[in-house]
């Protein structure tokens, strides 16, 4: 294997490993919770953005107000999302997330990266030494990059 020198390089090859083994690790919880993976995109919607209408999560979804509806009543009756009424407009109905819904987002995620904390523990005093000093300056990077998405509970 060729060796990779090149901070690009290291970057991508580190994203794609840990999205790889991130992702099996979310497959893996949504086939144990009973969810698909629209549902689960459609909780994590709801998880890091709040409460909204059907309308909108079907946009953000990429799917018709129809089918983000049908979604959000089986969710509804798996008691992981409610629908209340909208503080602005008692007319409109928002979608949130239960206790119940958030309780099972957390564990997901925790189960995620769960793979991390085995991964640091292996690593040497240099070299987690040399991760606090180098990620720091990736992350904020990353946040100044036009279309960052903002950490949960992050505002921009």
């Amino acid at each position: 294997m060729q060796e990779l020198r090149e901070p690009g390089d290291l970057i991508r090859r580190w994203v794609q490993a840990s999205d790889m083994r991130s992702m099996a690790e979310w497959r893996k919880f949504v086939r144990e919770a009973g969810l698909s993976m629209p549902q689960l995109s459609l909780l994590m919607r709801l998880y890091h953005g709040g409460g909204c209408g059907v309308h909108d999560l079907g946009r953000g979804l990429g799917v018709s107000s129809a089918a983000a509806s049908q979604m959000v009543d089986r969710l509804v009756q798996a008691e992981l999302v409610a629908r209340a009424e909208s503080p602005e407009d008692r007319r409109v109905r928002r979608v949130e997330l239960s206790a119940r819904g958030r309780h099972l987002i957390d564990r997901g995620i925790r189960r995620r990266y769960r793979w991390v904390d085995e991964l640091v523990g292996g690593l040497g005093a240099d070299t987690k030494a040399s991760v606090r000093k180098t990620l720091p300056a990736l992350i904020e990077a990353e946040r100044r990059l036009p279309g960052a998405i903002p950490a949960r509970g992050e505002r921009r």
